[in-house]
Parts: structure tokens; C-alpha cells; sequence
């Protein structure tokens, strides 16, 4: 894994002022990665992944370009590597086009973040387990180790972004069903990992019940954390960027254009300083401690890219080139995780959604399927399971007029995705209560 010191030698080996040259820079991104994955409880593959990525930039005369290397390790090598690519870039700089949209920083933000945890590390997890799983079918993944994200340029800006976390997500496979759950954060606990395991066995003892039948139509239903952090997670993918606001094709339009409102308890939040993605992007920019996207239910400010802000002359929040946020929050309410059953009464726990998309993108409203941990409630208990359906219905409704409690205590959903890398983003959210949730078969 990179430290800062190497960092800061490729830095200042690279990223000297040129004349002619408005910017050159240096984005990294590294991680350090135990993978274990279990079957049966059993561990079936485990590897350990060390990589680092150098992105190296040019812009000149309204002009940029760049490309990306993998490092080999070695400082003397790597530095002459770069440097070639470096004058690679700048000798094709004239032949590149002009951008329009381009937007260079013009402030010089340095920042530092360096969080160590207490990982576990493969047999740390191996141990957990073999001691609480014990006799289950257990099939998990765990990615476990520190990430990097890391920032030079030219004019002297440093960022630097290391945290350190793991994310271990896990199914108890009872026949064709499965309860689902995940730990995730800096700090490793064995017995926060045994709660979590004792109340997947819980779920999983459930299934075990002869399901019910529920016919397609409108239920009071209690959305389990994870099953609100799959809601946003597809509305994040466009509904809060101001070039999606602007053309007309975010999810959210209606609610931009004060057509439609979300209930005045619903707030929500790019909450930057309180998740673990980094304080900057890999073009330089900084972001907001907080933008407040949803405020008492009503649109707020949007999410603004450095070319969204160049195309339509507002201000840069410094947000990915998607738009979407990486720290999203929504705030919690006033229900308390062990009261909500009781106030549920007859309806239906959904603990988990997946193959979420949009039926109606301008309506907000969402489909997709029920899966893992959902069942019937009765008089405040849980009765029985029951099988896979799908939904259909508007989430301007359902944080709207169908809106009825706000969990008091909140999740932090960790991104688990690994593709290329580990994603640093979160969503932080409490369970909702509502009403008139269509089922549709």
C-alpha cells in the first residue's frame, strides 16, 4: 500500500509548474485487500489484492488530457514511467480539441484524512465464522483492507484520502430461501458480528414457517433499512444532479418544479464529512462539508459537477461526473426500531428489495422484487414468509401522503461493489413506515 511519503515524492517529481501548461496533476487510487469468500461456511477462495492507479492530467489552452497506469512499486521506476506518459500528454495537447465545458480548480484546497481501523483479517473471519455459524449453510464475501484516494497538481494542491475499512455481507441459506445480512465499518467487533449472526438465524428460523399467500394490492408495510437504502440507492442514480434537473430527465423533476412534495419530515443530505468517500474528486475539486438535497420535503439545492457548472453557469459543488451523491443521508424520524412491528400492525416487513429500476422516471416511481427477510405481520408479530413478489409505486408517494413514521435509529449501508476497485460511498438511512405500498404480482 502507497504512504504519503512516496506519494509526496511522485508528487513533486511530477507536478512542477510548465510554462504554457495551465495544470499538470496526479489523481491515486490504491487498496490493500484481503477477499474471503465462504460456501457452506467453509472458506472456498481467498486472495490478497495490492494495486495502485495513476491517472496523470494535462490542460492547456482550454484544452486536456490524460491517462492511466498501473504502478509497479518501485519509486525509481514508476517516476520514469510517469514521465514518459507525461510527455506523451503534452506533446499531444494541440492535437486534442478544445473543451468548452472544461473547469479547472482555481483554489488551492489541501486536505488530509487518514483513519486506521481494526480490520480482521482472513483468519480473524475465518475464526468468526467457524464459531458463530456453526452448523448453517453460510455464503459470504469479505473485503477487508485500507483504500487510497489521492491528489496533486501543479499549482501545489495536495489531497489526501486513506481509510481503512471492511464490508462483510453474508446469506443463511435455508433451502430455496435465504436471510441476508451485513457488517460493515472501521472497527471489527466479534460480537457485533454474533448479534448480526444471531439475528440472521432468527430470520432464517422464520423462513422455515409455511409461507402465505398476499395478493397483489396496497399494504401497510415496514421498510427495513436495507430495504430503503436500495430506494435511494436508485434514486440517487439520477435524481439529484443538475444536469439531469436542467434537460428535464431526473426522477426528481417534478419535485425540482414544486409539482409534487415528499412529506415535510423528509430530509436528505450529501453528507461528505459524516461517510467515508473523500472531501475532493479525482479533477481537483472540493467538496461541501453538507448540500442539503431535500429540505422539509422539498427540493433543495442539486448536486453540480465542474462541467455542469461551466455548461450552466452555477456554482461547482465539486460532485462526481454522474451527479450522484457518494455520502447520501436521510434523516432519521421519531419511531423506535423496537416499537415498529407494534405500529406496523397488519401489514408486511419487507427487510430487502433488489432489480430496482423505474416504471415512470418522471413520476419517481420505482419497480422491482421482494427478497430476503420479508414477511406477513399480524397484531404486531411476525407470522410467516412469504414468496418473492413485485412492486410498483411511486416514491414521491410513498415519502409523501403514504409516508407515515421515519425509523429513529439509522443504518449506514456500506457500497460493496468491487469492480476494478473498491467503491468508497455510503447511505445512511432508518426504516420507513407506510401505507398503500402496491404489490402488483
Amino acid at each position: 500500500m502507497i504512504e504519503r511519503e512516496r506519494f509526496d515524492t511522485l508528487a513533486d517529481a511530477l507536478c512542477a509548474p510548465r510554462a504554457g501548461v495551465s495544470m499538470v496533476s496526479l489523481s491515486l487510487q490504491a487498496e490493500a485487500s484481503d477477499f474471503v469468500r465462504f460456501n457452506h461456511a467453509r472458506v472456498r477462495q481467498a486472495t490478497h489484492t495490492l494495486q495502485c492507479h495513476a491517472t496523470l492530467g494535462a490542460a492547456a489552452r482550454g484544452r486536456r488530457a490524460d491517462t492511466t497506469l498501473a504502478l509497479a512499486g518501485r519509486i525509481d521506476a514508476d517516476i520514469a514511467a510517469l514521465r514518459t506518459e507525461l510527455q506523451r500528454l503534452l506533446a499531444t495537447l494541440d492535437d486534442v480539441p478544445e473543451d468548452p465545458f472544461l473547469l479547472l480548480p482555481d483554489v488551492v484546497a489541501s486536505s488530509t484524512r487518514d483513519e486506521r481501523g481494526a480490520l480482521p483479517d482472513a483468519a480473524q473471519a475465518i475464526e468468526a465464522v467457524a464459531t458463530h455459524a456453526a452448523g448453517e449453510d453460510f455464503v459470504g464475501f469479505l473485503a477487508s483492507g485500507p483504500v487510497l484516494r489521492a491528489w496533486a497538481d501543479s499549482r501545489g494542491q495536495r489531497n489526501w484520502h486513506r481509510v481503512e475499512t471492511f464490508h462483510f455481507d453474508w446469506c443463511l441459506m435455508r433451502g430455496a430461501q435465504a436471510a441476508k445480512a451485513t457488517c460493515a465499518g472501521t472497527h471489527w467487533s466479534d460480537a457485533a458480528f454474533a448479534a448480526r449472526m444471531a439475528q440472521a438465524r432468527s430470520e432464517a428460523d422464520l423462513l422455515e414457517r409455511e409461507p402465505l399467500a398476499v395478493a397483489p394490492g396496497r399494504y401497510r408495510a415496514w421498510l427495513a433499512p436495507a430495504a430503503v437504502g436500495e430506494l435511494l440507492a436508485l434514486l440517487a442514480w439520477n435524481g439529484f444532479g443538475i444536469k439531469a434537473r436542467r434537460t428535464g430527465t431526473s426522477s426528481l423533476t417534478r419535485l425540482a418544479d414544486g409539482d409534487a412534495a415528499f412529506d415535510a419530515r423528509v430530509q436528505m443530505t450529501e453528507a461528505t464529512t459524516d461517510g467515508i468517500a473523500p472531501a475532493f474528486t479525482a479533477e481537483g475539486f472540493t467538496r461541501p462539508a453538507r448540500v442539503e438535497l431535500v429540505r422539509d420535503g422539498r427540493a433543495a439545492d442539486a448536486l453540480t459537477s465542474p462541467r455542469s457548472a461551466r455548461e450552466f453557469g452555477v456554482a461547482n459543488h465539486g460532485a462526481i461526473a454522474a451527479e450522484a451523491p457518494e455520502s447520501l443521508e436521510l434523516g432519521a424520524g421519531t419511531l423506535a426500531q423496537r416499537d415498529a412491528l407494534a405500529a406496523l400492525g397488519d401489514g408486511l416487513l419487507l427487510g430487502h428489495l433488489w432489480y430496482l429500476n423505474y416504471s415512470d422516471l418522471r413520476a419517481c416511481r420505482m419497480t422491482g422484487m421482494t427478497r430476503y427477510a420479508c414477511f406477513v405481520v399480524r397484531g404486531g408479530e411476525i407470522v410467516a414468509p412469504f414468496a418473492p413478489m413485485r412492486f410498483d409505486d411511486s416514491l414521491l408517494r410513498l415519502l409523501g401522503p403514504g409516508l407515515v413514521a421515519l425509523g429513529a435509529e439509522r443504518e449506514r449501508i456500506a457500497a460493496g461493489e468491487t469492480y476494478e476497485r473498491r467503491r468508497l460511498a455510503s447511505i445512511t438511512t432508518p426504516g420507513v413506515l407506510v401505507e398503500g405500498l402496491q404489490l402488483t404480482l
